[in-house]
């Protein structure tokens, strides 16, 4: 049984965000839920959400789940648009300024895959 939570648009940069999905991937949701409660990082926060939204619908696919049984099965962090704005610099130079966004997919599962 396998159930999947995603997210888009979400802001932040994709690469910083990876950082803390590489510490849980492939970990039990509980193991997975401490680290992100003790990370400093920010993207922690939007990680622990959607981990909560998975272990959830994981809950409503199936009835009855148990979640110290469930593992991570696959999360990737993706690209998302890129808004472009611009500073003023000096001279009536401008420098184009990037606000990146990432989509990120989680996936919870009671077998773990190898």
């Amino acid at each position: 049984m396998e159930a999947i939570a995603r997210i888009k648009n979400q802001k932040g940069s994709p690469r910083k965000v990876r950082l803390v999905a590489d510490l849980i991937r492939k970990k039990r949701v509980d193991d997975a839920r401490d680290i992100l409660n003790f990370s400093k990082k920010r993207a922690a926060r939007s990680i622990l959400k959607i981990l909560d939204s998975a272990v959830a619908n994981a809950a409503t696919k199936s009835g009855k789940v148990e979640i110290d049984k469930l593992y991570i099965n696959k999360i990737t962090v993706d690209e998302g648009i890129t808004m472009k704005r611009w500073r003023s610099r000096a001279m009536g130079r401008a420098d184009m300024i990037f606000k990146r966004t990432h989509h990120i997919a989680l996936s919870v599962t009671d077998e773990m895959e190898d």
